[in-house]
């Protein structure tokens, strides 16, 4: 496919997602722009950027993945130098939103750190968010500048489709995934299940029940991002026990931190899908782990946002 695109645009990447970048410059059948991330000897970021983006439509590309807060601050950065650089447009591409698991207050006296995060987007001088499976829907509403929030079930449901699997059953990992289980099960014309951790008492084990029938079916666990590993890995572990026959889970972010990648080599999933929203240390490419590429759907709503076309077709 062949993308218009006008002499204003210009594309820049930063650190944390350069594969990814380069990817979607090559489908996009562009050059990446030039800029240099530097740092002072006391770590101070500094951010150069090296050809002109007076009156430009801008993209800049940063995940807030590991290291989240050097990765936010390079983006802040850059947004400002662009604003400064008399730049008509700052489109920022935060394929992960970091931070975003801290939308509310659970106990007392906790900040709203998602909503900080915004704040500081916003006061640098982005004019629009393009992201991908906010951890909650309603992060969008913390921002008053256009959020763009594609979701990466259809791209995980087309994956399963291919491998022809029968008698399917799309499992919830948690709660919070039930959303998105249910619109993969509409997709794939599948049952739904869902698993049910309860903790009755404060210093209480942690009981994992699984509420639907799995007997004997191909099992997909879904969920937003795996970190710990402990839940996917848990929840995996219930379904084996109450008779599924295969296991397999699938996620837009992988995070995969402490000892994720080993509690899933030796766990009974089958495999883990997940996408490059959050580039992988090749330490972390077991067999396991499956890596799909986002940088087509990206590609797409970046055309749509450029060429000033409806996005809405891509949330579907």
């Amino acid at each position: 496919m062949t993308y218009h695109l006008k002499n204003t645009f210009r594309m820049f990447s930063l650190n944390s997602n350069k594969k990814l970048a380069a990817e979607m410059a090559e489908v996009l059948g562009c050059e990446l722009g030039k800029c240099s991330v530097t740092h002072f000897s006391d770590g101070e970021i500094q951010i150069h950027i090296e050809e002109s983006v007076r009156g430009s439509e801008v993209f800049v590309v940063q995940s807030t993945s590991f290291p989240v807060n050097d990765n936010i601050l390079e983006l802040l950065i850059m947004v400002d130098a662009l604003k400064r650089a008399s730049a008509r447009v700052i489109n920022v591409v935060i394929p992960y939103y970091g931070y975003g698991r801290q939308d509310r207050k659970a106990r007392s006296r906790e900040p709203i750190t998602a909503k900080l995060v915004a704040n500081l987007l916003e006061a640098a001088g982005a004019s629009r968010v393009l992201t991908m499976d906010l951890h909650t829907p309603q992060l969008q509403g913390f921002f008053d500048i256009p959020v763009e929030h594609l979701i990466g079930v259809p791209i995980l449901t087309q994956y399963f489709q291919g491998k022809g699997l029968e008698d399917v059953v799309i499992v919830a990992a948690h709660n919070g995934s039930i959303g998105r289980a249910r619109k993969m099960a509409h997709l794939l014309h599948a049952p739904i299940a869902l698993i049910d951790k309860r903790k009755f008492e404060e210093n209480a084990i942690e009981t994992i029940n699984v509420v639907g029938n799995v007997q004997g079916k191909n099992a997909i666990l879904i969920d937003d991002l795996v970190d710990t590993g402990t839940t996917i890995t848990g929840a995996a572990k219930a379904l084996a026990e109450n008779g599924a026959k295969a296991i397999y889970a699938g996620c837009t972010h992988p995070v995969l931190t402490a000892d994720s990648v080993k509690l899933i080599e030796e766990s009974p999933l089958k495999e883990l899908v997940v996408t490059n929203t959050i580039e992988l240390p090749e330490e972390k490419m077991i067999d396991k782990i499956k890596v799909i590429s986002v940088a087509p759907l990206l590609v797409e709503a970046i055309d749509r946002i450029h060429n000033e076309k409806a996005v809405s077709p891509l949330f579907e």
